[in-house]
């Protein structure tokens, strides 16, 4: 049973108990109001009144305890969207109506292509609950976690062809500046972790350096540079203007980029209203952190915790060669539902354990894997893996055989 498994038994064994309690308070309450002629009833019932106005007095009338029944029950957020709904803070801001317009020409853009959307969002799934966690935890705007939508459609391997990267889409500068290591081995600005980490200091930075606090002008900084906004800046203000974000002149897609962000997060805030449906995301981060001391290659890994090595790919992009160097990165992210023995076990094996986990027996294929990868995977030669297998069609593999890597 996963601990995710177990905290919902959990959560639900005290839901139940919570609401039994409150049930049996409720009828105690109501048998001590029975017996007790100073208490004031939950029903109006005046023998002054007449006959006329009897009938519509012996109504039901909520005390107090009602109140708090209702109010004491207070259940966790259902999922992942939920949870970030409860944390936008920009949705009930009116904006004049020339910002208002442009924000409402992007979901038009949006609402057009659904599938679109749909696609994003899913690929966010492994990320969105963790980002949200993170911004909420700052006290930051639930809309900020849905950056990753505008700059890199939430694909952790995006690259422009400018040079940015990542979800958060650094430059290689700008990473550098902020502490994201990159070398032939890893690029902090593909790991999703540092680098937000990374772009949520940036946005306060910025945002408490130049602007006040003022986030909207730290995003068009975070877009543009902080030079180009504060030119801009200063021009509005020297027109009378107040110089926030709406006020400025900015380059096209700067000026696109928080109408863009408001745009998604008002489709989400109500997905329903615009035809767009969302992928179920629960609201516990999808994967769990596991700190190394020594190195350790995806395949080793996949063999201590028996998942499989593209599971691991996909949730540490920032590992350029399928292994992970402490000397670059200490983190290696695995599937939230791996076993907490399990993750001991390799947050403590040695080179000893780590060595005999690199030569497994068997391996089991993939999706897209073929015999040519899988030999230079292991360091093999293809046809011993064929004579090995017995196999007489080796483009023929299919998703779950296994082959032995030994021959024995």
């Amino acid at each position: 049973m996963t601990y995710r498994t177990i905290r919902q038994r959990l959560l639900l064994s005290a839901g139940s108990t919570v609401i039994m309690g409150l049930f049996l308070a409720a009828a105690a309450n109501s048998q001590a109001s029975a017996t007790d002629t100073n208490r004031t009833y939950t029903t109006v019932n005046d023998a002054s009144m007449d006959d006329g106005n009897q009938k519509n007095a012996n109504r039901f009338q909520p005390t107090a305890l009602h109140h708090h029944f209702w109010e004491a029950l207070v259940l966790e957020p259902q999922d992942a969207w939920s949870s970030l709904r409860s944390s936008f803070q920009w949705q009930e801001k009116k904006l004049p109506a020339d910002a208002q317009a442009r924000v409402d020409e992007w979901i038009e853009y949006y609402r057009s292509s659904p599938h679109n959307i749909a696609a994003i969002t899913e690929r966010a799934t492994p990320w969105l609950a963790w980002i949200a966690q993170q911004v909420s935890d700052r006290g930051l705007p639930g809309e900020i976690a849905l950056i990753p939508f505008v700059e890199s459609s939430f694909d952790p391997s995006a690259r422009s062809h400018l040079g940015a990267a990542g979800l958060w889409q650094f430059m290689p500068g700008t990473g550098d500046a902020l502490g994201l290591v990159r070398n032939g081995n890893y690029d902090g600005r593909l790991d999703v972790v540092t680098s937000t980490e990374a772009a949520l200091d940036y946005l306060e930075m910025q945002a408490d350096q130049w602007y006040e606090g003022d986030l909207m002008l730290s995003l068009a900084a975070y877009n543009a540079g902080a030079g180009t906004v504060n030119r801009a800046q200063r021009q509005a203000q020297s027109q009378g203007l107040d110089g926030k974000y709406w006020d400025l002149s900015l380059p096209h897609e700067t000026m696109q980029y928080v109408p863009k962000l408001k745009a998604i997060a008002t489709i989400i805030n109500d997905p329903e209203k615009y035809g767009v449906s969302l992928p179920d995301i629960h609201p516990d981060p999808a994967f769990a952190k596991v700190q190394l001391e020594q190195p350790v290659s995806l395949a080793q890994a996949s063999q201590l915790l028996d998942v499989s090595q593209s599971a691991l790919a996909e949730l540490n992009p920032g590992l350029l060669n399928g292994s992970l160097d402490p000397r670059s990165a200490q983190t290696l992210l695995v599937p939230e539902e791996v076993d907490t023995q399990v993750l001991a076990q390799l947050s403590q094996s040695d080179d000893t354990a780590l060595a005999s986990a690199s030569t497994p027996a068997v391996h089991r294929v993939e999706r897209g894997d073929n015999l040519s990868a899988i030999a230079a995977q292991y360091n093999l030669d293809q046809q011993d893996l064929i004579r090995w297998n017995a196999i007489d069609r080796p483009e023929a593999l299919q998703p779950g055989q296994l082959l032995s890597l030994s021959g024995r």
